[in-house]
């Protein structure tokens, strides 16, 4: 929630998280599977329960200038919930990690009525499918692996891509193939379809993605980045 809020002080405008599912099946803002490289337990995420969850110091690992200056300040794991209820007027990227997420997904978004301000991604493309199926089409889910690959292919021929997605999420590049350039970007907006790409830091990079006309930057630097369009 620190680096959240922070993230937001520094100049971003949505927020991107990772979820993972407690034993007892709470939805909880976590990049990786395990607890042991962030916090000072260990085994998966799934293994525990959201009372021994919030047991674990979240800030525990986290070294600055060969320093834990996080440690013991009360920083635990917070759930989906607590993030779109905290910063209740922010959008929120969220990325499905593993399996059996749609579910819970679907009803906390549905409980919080937060269908329009939440977008759903993925690197499952099965996932992001079931995703839809399960909310009926209410939730924006972004495209996934291969449905991105679809649309890098036809804008080459400048046609569209599947329509269904409204927004393609894609890295700059994938296995030194450069994927988004102005062909892409304008073919996607033709379609009405948002182009948001990840993850940028560098300065020079961010401004050049900006000047594609992307309309989001995914990045670790949102105290750089919001120069011409949002980033999360």
């Amino acid at each position: 929630m620190l680096a959240f809020g922070r993230g937001l002080e520094a100049g971003a405008d949505h927020l991107e998280t990772d979820l993972h599912r407690t034993a007892d099946d709470h939805l909880v803002c976590f990049h990786d599977e395990s607890v042991d490289r962030t916090t000072d337990g260990a085994g998966s995420v799934g293994s525990y329960t959201l009372a021994e969850l919030r047991r674990l110091d979240a800030g525990y690992n986290h070294r600055v200038d060969g320093a834990f200056p996080f440690r013991g300040r009360g920083l635990r794991v917070p759930t989906l919930g607590e993030v779109l209820a905290t910063f209740s007027s922010v959008g929120v990227v969220v990325d499905i990690k593993v399996d059996g997420l749609e579910d819970p997904l679907t009803d906390i978004l549905e409980k919080m009525n937060a269908w329009e301000r939440v977008i759903v991604g993925s690197f499952s493309d099965v996932r992001l499918l079931r995703m839809r199926h399960r909310s009926a089409d209410q939730a924006l889910v972004s495209a996934g692996p291969l449905t991105a690959r679809a649309w890098w292919l036809a804008s080459r021929l400048r046609r569209s891509g599947p329509l269904e997605f409204p927004v393609l999420q894609l890295p700059m590049s994938v296995n030194g193939v450069r994927l988004i350039d102005r062909r892409l970007v304008e073919t996607a907006h033709a379609n009405g379809t948002a182009v948001h790409v990840w993850t940028v830091n560098q300065p020079a990079e961010i401004d050049r993605m900006w000047a594609l006309g992307v309309d989001a930057i995914i990045t670790d630097r949102a105290d750089v980045a919001p120069r011409g369009g949002e980033a999360a």
